[in-house]
């Protein structure tokens, strides 16, 4: 078992690639989408490689589709369990979503009803994916735009009870809290209050946007710096949880490295002492 320390850090951006194999910034690590580095070689994958050496990487998957009517794609499962072999990452997650059906996937994160069959599936999703990769893994809280009839259990409680069945964590994006509290017309802080704060292995912050043409809907578009309501949100959860590893994403309108090194230390600063420690787990 590893223990590494890890405060804030970034997404990991090909154009930032000499900056971030440079930069020596205390406690930062960084984070990637497993897809685009499951080969069994190549210039990608020697550069994820390159950055190892020197940082912590953590892997947040967006394809795995745990949440879908279909079980988790063995081929697929089995290239990441390779990388995660290859590149040791101190964080494996994934998403409360769905993107695949009958072999055809689709470039979204599609929300599904809390239900007692939904939770029965990516329970076993879920726990399979862990069996193969030997680790915990952290499941993320979506982002929501309209109210489903067919909820059984209030997100809190649906991710409490998948953290009991299957020993996972949690990864709350701060900014999918805040824009689902405005769009659903939920309370942000009673949100983060229900959630077991000692399952939270890892935060996600970033910014939004006002929908074009809906007046008062708030997308989860990655493309601004977080705001203000954003941090308040980050704070309040930290008063609860304490210091835990702290991902700034930034995915459109990519600033300059020094730019985005700037925001993620906003993030550090915000941090409690002592540092985290964190430790990789085993399943």
């Amino acid at each position: 078992m590893t223990t590494h320390t890890l405060t804030a850090g970034l997404g990991l951006k090909p154009q930032h690639f000499d900056a971030a194999l440079d930069c020596r910034a205390p406690g930062l690590w960084f984070e990637v989408h497993p897809e685009n580095f499951l080969m069994d070689g190549g210039p990608r994958l020697r550069w994820l490689q390159a950055i190892r050496e020197h940082h912590p990487v953590a892997l947040h998957g967006v394809s795995m589709s745990l949440a879908g009517p279909d079980a988790p794609d063995p081929a697929h499962l089995r290239r990441l369990a390779q990388l995660v072999s290859r590149i040791e990452p101190v964080l494996v997650s994934e998403h409360l979503a769905w993107s695949r059906i009958g072999g055809h996937y689709l470039p979204d994160l599609l929300p599904v009803p809390r239900n007692a069959d939904t939770l029965a599936r990516l329970a076993a999703n879920i726990q399979q994916t862990q069996d193969v990769l030997k680790r915990r893994i952290a499941l993320e809280n979506p982002s929501h735009y309209l109210r489903m009839d067919q909820h059984s259990w209030s997100e809190p409680e649906f991710l409490r009870e998948l953290v009991r069945r299957t020993g996972c964590g949690l990864l709350v994006d701060v900014n999918n809290v805040h824009v689902s509290a405005c769009n659903l017309g939920i309370d942000a802080r009673h949100y983060l209050d229900q959630l077991p704060a000692d399952d939270i292995l890892e935060i996600h912050l970033a910014g939004h946007s006002a929908d074009a043409s809906l007046p008062g809907l708030l997308v989860d578009s990655h493309d601004a710096p977080v705001a203000a309501p954003v941090w308040a949100l980050y704070e309040y959860l930290l008063a609860r949880t304490g210091a835990r590893p702290t991902l700034i994403e930034r995915d459109g309108n990519v600033p300059g490295f020094d730019a985005l090194l700037a925001e993620r230390d906003q993030a550090h600063s915000r941090l409690p002492p002592p540092r985290i420690a964190h430790e990789e787990q085993a399943a």
